[in-house]
Parts: structure tokens; C-alpha cells; sequence
């Protein structure tokens, strides 16, 4: 569906995008991860041909953005940061300004005007000044004028920024139901949002490509960030005999707290949490020794971007990134 081939772009000295390559295909929702500095915005400006390119190709449904542009950007609809909505429109002429100038015209222009207003549930509030929606309205308002002319590709530029809690649930319904007609790509700084909606997630670094797989085998890429921890009242000389008489317990870090409490952080390598739970809680009961806290950590997409991304440059890059 979308292919980006050996990307580079250059600004002077500074290389924003360094030999950037990976493959999109048809019909999912990915994430687009990267600190600031790392290529990302540079990079999604390229594939909606906002930017050219100083090497390398980004094919769209085989239509190269910078040989056939015209057919290339038929393919995408885009909705940046901030979308540029006509405030002293109404949706449902904005949507007919969008839609004629991307070559819509007459029973079709209508046609596609109302779906996607149903799509993003808009037929409530066509006829309301933009200027006068709420900032939830208004960002569907701009996913609705990323959605006429059907596009194939959908680029969405950190889409819940700005919105209250409720209006964030609604814009990820909304986003889960694109992607099942649409290859959706989603750039966001929300890791939570980026793990819950996208089937995989690209994470840049210095402008390459530093992970591409789903959330769930990047996560088993950290399993040392795997540990239970505990909260005991006992000895660490008391701690370390205990945990040392269970088979499955190797590596261990104590802190001192307040009150003569120990706080223990237990790497569990993989393992199954709550046998190490369990195993813990009956070695410490067993030697009538109080567990104050016991809780379990496994590593989440969180983890994985600090791992991959930790000692990134964090300059801005010249294209606002």
C-alpha cells in the first residue's frame, strides 16, 4: 500500500530523515512514534507530498509522491495538527469547498458530503458555524475533509490533542472504525492511545527507523523491565534468605523506606506474574514475615519508546517537528 524507500532529507548539514525504509500495507491503523527531533513530522510531510524529498521514494499504491502526485495524493487524506478549517463557514459548506476543490462535483459531491458527515456524526451541527463548535466537533470536522474523495490512506496528526476525556473516547471510536476501511496512520505523543488503537507502531530515532512491529512484540522486547515488587517488614538479610529459597527468583534490589520497611523490586525475566506473586506471598508467609504491597510490572509501550528513543536529539527540526 505505501512504500517508503531509502528517505533522506537533508537541511544543510542536519540530516532530518537518514535512509528511512518500511512498508504499509492495506487496511490497518499504525502508530507513528518518535521524540521531537526524530524525523516524524518531516517524514509524514513527505508522504503526503507536503515536502519533496532530498533521496529516496515514497510510493503510494504504487504511484510515486513525487512522479505522479496528482494520482499519488487522490490516495491520501490528511488531517494535520491543526486542521485549517474556514471558521466563519459552516461544516457543511467547508466539507463543499473541500470537496470541489479535490475535483467532487454535483450528486457525488453530495453523496460524499453526507457520508462522511454520518461517519463522523456531524448532521447534527452542519449547519452551525465552525467557529462555534467545540474543539472535539471541530477536529471531526477535519477528519470528515480528510475522508472525501475516498481515500485509500488516512494520516491523522496528533488527532486528540486539546480534547476533553469523553471527546478523546469519541475521536478513538471513531478512528477503530476508519481502520476498518482504511489503512489509517495515527501520530500521537499519547503512548496509552497509540498502544489501545493501532494494530502496529513505527518508532523513529535520529531520523531511522528504530522499531516497526506490533505494541505486544515490542513489549516482549523488554521483559528485563518485568519485576514485582514488594513492600516487607523484615531484615534484608531476612528478605534475601527468603527470596534465595525460591527456584524462580535470580535477581532482586531492596531500598530501605520509612518505618523500617524494605521495598524489594524482583526481575522476573518472562515469567508468569502471578506465580511469582504467588510464590513470594507463600515464602514470606511461611516464615510469618509481613507483605505490606505486592504488585506486578510488565513493560508497556512506554518503556519500549524510552529504550529505543533514550539519547535521541531533541533539537527541533527546521519543518517545526
Amino acid at each position: 500500500m505505501i512504500t517508503v524507500e531509502h528517505l533522506t532529507k537533508r537541511y544543510g548539514e542536519f540530516t532530518a530523515v537518514n535512509d528511512l525504509s518500511f512498508e504499509i500495507e492495506e487496511g490497518h491503523v499504525y502508530g507513528f512514534l518518535g521524540p521531537n527531533g526524530a524525523g516524524k513530522s518531516t517524514t509524514m510531510n513527505i508522504m503526503t507530498g507536503c515536502l519533496s524529498a532530498t533521496e529516496g521514494h515514497v510510493r503510494i499504491d504504487g504511484h510515486d509522491i513525487f512522479e505522479e502526485p496528482d494520482q499519488a495524493k487522490r490516495l491520501i487524506g490528511y488531517l494535520p495538527e491543526q486542521p485549517p478549517l474556514y471558521m466563519n463557514e459552516t461544516p457543511l459548506e467547508y466539507l463543499r469547498f473541500v470537496g470541489e476543490a479535490k475535483g467532487l462535483k454535483g450528486r457525488e459531491l453530495a453523496r460524499q458530503i453526507g457520508m462522511v458527515m454520518e461517519q463522523t456524526r456531524l448532521e447534527e451541527v452542519q449547519n452551525r458555524l465552525i467557529a462555534k463548535l467545540s474543539k472535539g466537533y471541530r477536529q471531526r470536522v477535519g477528519i470528515a475533509q480528510a475522508l472525501l474523495g475516498s481515500p485509500k490512506v488516512i494520516i491523522l496528526d496528533e488527532p486528540t490533542v486539546g480534547l476533553d476525556p469523553i471527546q478523546i473516547i469519541e475521536i478513538r471510536d471513531l478512528i477503530r472504525e476508519l481502520g476498518q476501511e482504511h489503512t489509517v496512520i495515527l501520530s500521537s505523543h499519547i503512548l496509552s492511545e497509540v498502544q489501545t488503537i493501532c494494530g502496529k507502531v513505527l518508532i523513529l530515532a535520529k531520523g531511522k527507523l528504530a522499531a516497526f512491529d506490533e505494541p505486544a512484540n515490542l513489549e516482549k522486547l523488554l521483559t528485563a523491565s518485568n519485576t514485582v515488587s514488594f513492600v516487607a517488614e523484615a531484615q534484608t538479610d531476612e528478605i534475601d534468605a527468603i527470596l534465595g529459597g525460591i527456584e524462580v527468583v535470580s535477581q532482586w534490589q531492596m531500598k530501605a523506606l520509612d518505618n523500617d520497611k524494605i521495598g524489594v523490586d524482583v526481575q522476573i525475566d518472562g515469567r508468569e506474574a502471578c506465580d511469582i506473586c504467588r510464590r513470594i506471598f507463600l515464602a514470606f508467609a511461611e516464615k510469618k514475615k509481613a507483605l505490606l504491597e505486592l504488585t506486578s510490572k510488565k513493560a508497556n509501550l512506554e518503556d519500549v519508546f524510552i529504550e529505543l528513543t533514550e539519547g535521541a536529539s531533541v533539537e527541533s527540526e527546521v519543518a517545526d517537528e
